[in-house]
């Protein structure tokens, strides 16, 4: 507040809003994880509104959705790198014996609880249905 940055105060703001709507609806106490989840839910929709503006040509908005994802994002933990979720990924499908894509959910499972908030699962997702399909 009294570096007046507005932007990351708005932001913050945001997320503790977040975190305590879902604190009241829910009526439990988030812990780590479930509080990443609430950042990575966030990030998601700006992410979906930032395509709708540039679909629209919103260049206004669109600068303003990626300064809150960019925001959002230094929030979350260090993000794994390629080789690493290869690895992850290597090690879930030996693990499970997963030998084809009906097996893509038990792999997932596995690569969910240690990749929360590290990596994007939707590029998770596509690099498990690649390699089971292969």
């Amino acid at each position: 507040m009294r570096s007046g940055e507005k932007e990351r105060l708005g932001v913050i703001r945001m997320i503790t809003s977040a975190i305590k709507q879902r604190e009241v609806d829910e009526r439990i106490t988030l812990d780590d994880t479930q509080v990443l989840s609430v950042l990575e839910k966030m990030i998601k929709q700006r992410k979906e509104s930032l395509a709708m503006f540039q679909a629209g040509n919103r260049q206004d908005l669109v600068d303003k959705e990626s300064a809150e994802i960019t925001l959002l994002q230094g929030y979350l933990p260090a993000q794994l790198s390629d080789a690493d979720i290869d690895a992850l990924i290597g090690d879930a499908i030996a693990s499970t014996g997963a030998a084809n894509i009906k097996d893509m959910g038990k792999v997932m499972g596995v690569i969910r609880s240690k990749a929360q908030g590290r990596a994007d699962m939707a590029a998770v997702g596509a690099k498990i249905k690649a390699r089971l399909s292969a």
